[in-house]
């Protein structure tokens, strides 16, 4: 076949695809129209390609033809957009998902703190198996108070060791067990070490170093647990989709949370490697430990509220995740 004689037969046909690909909106029966010419286009390149190899008409074609196939795919975000709704839809409305999961672990995570420490703490002889009385006592009084550093390197610190955990918590949630397990390993330590700084009479000076970070750091590790759980639930109760589906819609959208939970602990980092071991008064410290927390709480109740409403659930949009499952009609 000549290239020059099938180029100047289909080229009305060719441009006018052009025509509508580069249209800023289309009808519905001009959306079927580009359909049907990109489907005979591509068999036009298909036949040149067959007969003739490279050449200048197929690689005009070959434009025409990417630019239709982008219209009709779509095309993603740009940088700035995807952010945008990521941190004002996606993320607090993943957030708004799991509110309830994280006031139920938040709940039970005091209670196992304040259970164990109380136990401990109300026999001696249990404080004396915890080790030995000169190594307590130098605990409550100086380690304890001496581990708040102060400055960007202890806050790099603590916030990559928190975002660690974080990010076990909804990675591995999938089990079901690792974000359990780690939430009592550590509502036990807390509560052996109030024991231990009851015991020795600095029960206030543990609450008075906690406070300030730990309300916000606390509660991004009890929203992490709560992510990683629903992981597992949406595949342990998949409904009416596949398990795989089901798990995939689940990942997606609660590792949302994880990527977020990021920026939350390294706010919470900063408050305790600059505000918790500075010279303000605490009555400063808590409040700014309060002001942080509060601001997270509105924007995961109010904010999340808001884009739960206008139907985000926090998972990627179709263009981003892939169509997993074409269906006919």
């Amino acid at each position: 076949m000549d290239a020059d004689t099938l180029a100047d037969v289909r080229r009305p046909e060719w441009e006018r695809l052009n025509g509508l690909a580069r249209k800023r909106r289309l009808t519905g029966a001009e959306v079927d129209e580009l359909i049907l010419r990109y489907r005979a286009a591509s068999a036009d390149l298909a036949e040149l390609k067959t007969s003739v190899g490279d050449s200048p008409q197929g690689a005009y074609l070959s434009t025409i033809l990417a630019a239709a196939r982008l219209r009709l795919t779509g095309a993603g975000d740009n940088v700035l957009a995807q952010a945008s709704r990521f941190f004002t839809r996606q993320l607090p409305a993943a957030l708004y998902r799991i509110r309830w999961t994280t006031a139920v672990i938040a709940a039970a995570f005091v209670l196992v703190v304040l259970l164990s420490g109380a136990w401990i703490a109300a026999d001696p002889a249990l404080v004396a198996t915890l080790g030995p009385a000169d190594a307590l006592r130098q605990y409550a009084e100086e380690d304890f108070v001496d581990y708040y550093g102060s400055g960007a390197s202890f806050a790099g610190m603590v916030w990559l060791n928190n975002a660690w955990i974080a990010m076990q918590c909804v990675l591995f949630g999938v089990t079901g067990v690792w974000p359990v397990w780690m939430l009592v390993q550590n509502a036990m330590g807390l509560g052996v070490a109030g024991a231990v700084m009851s015991a020795y009479g600095h029960l206030d000076t543990m609450l008075l170093h906690i406070l300030p970070h730990g309300m916000l750091e606390l509660t991004a590790i009890f929203v992490a647990a709560a992510a990683g759980l629903h992981v597992f639930w949406s595949w342990a109760v998949p409904g009416r989709r596949s398990r795989a589906q089901s798990l995939a819609a689940g990942g997606r959208s609660l590792a949302t949370v994880a990527i977020g939970l990021v920026f939350v602990l390294l706010l919470s980092g900063l408050v305790e490697g600059f505000v918790t071991g500075s010279a303000l008064p605490w009555p400063v410290k808590i409040g700014i430990g309060g002001l942080a927390l509060s601001a997270f709480v509105f924007y995961m109740l109010v904010m999340g509220r808001r884009a739960a409403r206008l139907g985000e659930s926090g998972d990627l949009v179709e263009y981003e995740a892939g169509t997993p499952t074409l269906t006919a009609g």
